[in-house]
């Protein structure tokens, strides 16, 4: 191991570190902004540059530039929502539409998220055996079947704070790999002096770019948590969590994408999988191949969880808080083992892709809806802008994932 090994290897143990200080960790502000963080810098995070080096190529950058916008305006209808709509739920004055509406998003969510934790926990068991001799798929549906299981025990046992502490740890190391990836690669483009690349993008139409540009949405996808942690935090640090959580991750997208730029011309065929973005910062430093697997890990651990912390408070707000988030977990997962077992999570991921779009899309509708009672009128008019390009999201666009 080199010296400039060794030094990112520090940089990564020391961020760690700090993020472990009871100060830090016990922080309810830290917390409440873990949960949609750790959702948006999930599994996309490494699959982002080679699937917008395949799709935009050199325009990489700019069409990252464009997919956190876009999340960004649906990140600011919900909180339009948290502050307006839901203090409205229940209400006799409460627009007609708005009960209807409501239950229809809260119903497509449900099922993107029981898809979603066994995606990312299926990924997360596929890449903890694939050095293994038992790298295997039944294997590999052993494993994930054990972490879910584990999840939900300490779901049921120590509810949502047991799972927020899972969930920091893995975060937080997550997020120091993270730094010292981006401190590599700016490293490694400053010695070379090359801080672009010409990307190929592949042999593809305009329309077809545009509806993959479109599911690239669903790569950020999370920061709804926040919208369904009610019964734990108070609407105004929802709503400022959710925009430190969209910002950070925002920026930490964009810098990813600006630099790892020249490293992607190694990328063989413009493969669009974590595997390969994996393998390609061995050309900055060797010891960064390994440093990203025990990152993909823990996206994956901390995205299911959030995606589990996520569903959870869903059904605390449909039931009316008749059943408690510590009782949810169980059932939750035991929909996501099914799904497991019965199916090609790989495949089915897909439905789930849609159904977040259909979820965004319903959310701007309520937007509109509240907004024109109180009469909101240049929020009525951003929702439905928003309501007509996510409708067409959902039906045009290609998932990511």
């Amino acid at each position: 191991m080199g010296m400039f090994d060794i030094v990112l290897v520090a940089i990564a143990a020391i961020f760690t570190a700090l993020a472990m200080l009871p100060k830090i960790r016990e922080n309810p502000w830290w917390n409440a902004t873990v949960t949609p963080l750790a959702s948006i810098i999930g599994s996309g995070f490494l699959v982002i540059a080679p699937l917008l080096a395949a799709v935009a190529g050199s325009y990489a950058l700019a069409a990252m530039l464009l997919i956190v916008a876009l999340a960004y305006g649906v990140g600011h209808a919900i909180r339009y929502n948290i502050a307006y709509a839901e203090p409205l739920e229940g209400r006799a004055d409460a627009p007609r539409a708005l009960a209807f509406y409501t239950r229809l998003s809260s119903a497509s969510l449900s099922v993107a998220y029981v898809i979603s934790v066994a995606f990312y926990i299926r990924l997360l068991a596929s890449f903890a055996l694939s050095l293994t001799p038992i790298n295997n798929s039944f294997y590999e549906d052993i494993l994930a079947t054990l972490i879910l299981l584990a999840i939900a025990a300490i779901g049921y046992v120590r509810g949502l704070r047991g799972l927020e502490v899972v969930e920091t740890i893995s975060v937080s190391i997550k997020l120091s790999i993270i730094i010292a990836l981006l401190a590599g690669l700016f490293w490694h483009n400053l010695g070379s002096g090359i801080w672009t690349a010409e990307l190929v993008p592949d042999d593809a139409g305009t329309l077809t770019r545009l509806r993959m540009l479109g599911g690239m949405l669903l790569v950020v996808q999370g920061f709804e948590t926040s919208r369904y942690l009610g019964n734990s935090y108070p609407a105004d640090m929802r709503r400022k969590t959710m925009n430190y959580a969209q910002i950070s991750s925002a920026l930490i997208y964009l810098a990813f994408v600006a630099l790892v730029v020249p490293v992607l011309v190694h990328l063989p065929g413009g493969k669009p999988d974590e595997t390969a973005i994996i393998n390609i910062t061995g050309y900055v430093a060797p010891v960064l191949p390994y440093l990203l697997v025990l990152a993909a890990l823990m996206s994956q651990l901390s995205a299911g969880i959030a995606d589990t912390v996520g569903a959870g408070g869903l059904v605390v707000e449909e039931s009316g808080g008749r059943i408690i988030e510590r009782h949810a977990y169980p059932v939750l997962i035991a929909f996501s083992i099914t799904l497991i077992w019965a199916f090609d999570i790989f495949q089915v991921i897909s439905i789930a892709s849609r159904t977040f779009a259909f979820y965004y899309m319903m959310q701007a509708i309520i937007a509109v809806i509240v907004a024109r009672q109180n009469r909101h009128h240049g929020q009525m008019a951003f929702a439905a802008a928003l309501a007509l390009l996510l409708g067409l999201i959902v039906v045009f666009a290609l998932p990511a994932e």
